[in-house]
This record gives structure tokens, C-alpha cells and sequence, in this order.
């Protein structure tokens, strides 16, 4: 559930918001955690290596915004290619992307000392 809320919510950012901080940043915080929400819930992964792992897999997604892979691609002219992929390189979105691994982990950190699921 929390990951079709999350999805629902960053459509709703992608297609209606256009400020220079929520669509920006609080986007690429909770794409992360839309990631993790979703890997979750399919496969019982502990948070951290997962948290981890998403915000790795977020980098490498920014580091082939910074190759310009859309474009190499040829896929500019596809809004869905732009909005997945990405065109654009920022040192702020990795910094948004971090920030949202470690509000994972602090969310799961509290919520494992309130009701344990890894025993």
C-alpha cells in the first residue's frame, strides 16, 4: 500500500507541481523510498543493504543523466524515457537520494525497535 501511495504521490508531483523544491527535491527523496517500498513489497530484504542498494541504484541512474543517455539513445522525443531515465545531471539530486536512504533506515530503525520483523 505504501508503495502505490508513494507512486501516486510522485505522479501527482511529476504532472501538477512546478515549484523549485518539492518537484525537485522532496521528488527525488521519495523516489527512493518508492524503490525500496516496492522491492519490500515483493521480497522480505532487510532495510539497511536495501536502502543502500536503491540509493546506489538512484546514482547510477544520475550518472547516465550525466552521460546523456536519453539523448545517445535517441529517446529524447519519449516524455516516459525523460521522466524514467532522466535528462538532466545535478550534485543535488544525489544529495536528495542520500537523504532519502537515510530516512529509511531511521523510519525502519524505530519501527524494528517497536515491532521487530527480522528475528
Amino acid at each position: 500500500m505504501l508503495a502505490l501511495a508513494l507512486f501516486a504521490l510522485e505522479l501527482a508531483i511529476a504532472l501538477w507541481v512546478r515549484d523549485a523544491f518539492v518537484r525537485p527535491y522532496v521528488g527525488d527523496v521519495l523516489v527512493v523510498i518508492l524503490l525500496y517500498a516496492c522491492v519490500q513489497a515483493f521480497f522480505r530484504v532487510a532495510y539497511f543493504p536495501l536502502s543502500l542498494a536503491v540509493c546506489v541504484f538512484a546514482f547510477g541512474i544520475e550518472g547516465l543523466q550525466y552521460l546523456g543517455l536519453v539523448e545517445k539513445l535517441g529517446w529524447q522525443e519519449y516524455a516516459i524515457a525523460r521522466t524514467v531515465l532522466g535528462t538532466s545531471f545535478a550534485w543535488a539530486d544525489l544529495l536528495a537520494y542520500s537523504v532519502g536512504a537515510v530516512l529509511i533506515v531511521v523510519i525502519e530503525f524505530y519501527r524494528d525497535k517497536m515491532h521487530p520483523r527480522y528475528a
